[in-house]
């Protein structure tokens, strides 16, 4: 069984799981950053704490209908969209004038020349929305934002294992090393 303030501090975890707010939150009277980043620390490797966060996330997670599933599909989208699902070249006419000797138009001649063009949204493809952080009206005219597409990459290559992070500490073959 928790205390009142263990469960006050899983509570304030799970808003941002920021464990130094939280213990900070729960025990008022801590005000060093320090202080409250161990003692946070050190209940979050309280089993019975660790036990109530999964109870809490588990709930929270049928209660909001949010998954794993859904979030590594909501990357993908982002991760794999494409910029032709947004915009599209197209060649367009335009006129430039015929001028006589003394510089007088006389007539116009076409010509052609490639634009970018952007898709209506009902044109942009279901899946490829999920990419657009915002659409708005700018000095140069329709400007469409789109989310980090390299970082969505690197979360799902995160989810997956393929990109290991891990610091080298052995220090007495480093140091072997230098002194040679």
């Amino acid at each position: 069984m928790l205390t009142e303030k263990q469960k006050i501090f899983v509570d304030e975890y799970l808003i941002d799981l920021n464990a130094t707010r939280a213990y900070k939150a729960a025990y008022p009277k801590v005000k060093n950053d320090s202080t409250a980043a161990a003692a946070g620390a050190r209940l979050l490797r309280n089993v019975k704490v660790q036990s109530y966060i999964e109870q809490r996330m588990k709930e929270r997670a049928q209660r909001t209908e949010i998954t794993q599933d859904k979030v590594v599909q909501e990357l993908a989208k982002i991760a794999f969209s494409k910029g032709t699902d947004f915009v599209r070249v197209v060649t367009r006419t335009g006129y430039r004038p015929l001028l006589d000797d003394e510089g007088n138009v006389i007539d116009q001649e076409p010509y052609e020349y490639q634009a970018v063009e952007i898709l209506n949204t009902d044109e942009i493809p279901e899946d490829s929305q999920a990419a657009i952080a915002g659409i708005k009206q700018g000095a140069n005219g329709i400007e469409v934002k789109l989310n980090d597409k390299v970082k969505a990459l690197e979360l799902l290559g995160r989810h997956l294992g393929m990109f290991k992070d891990s610091l080298d500490i052995n220090v007495t073959k480093k140091l072997e090393d230098f002194l040679k």
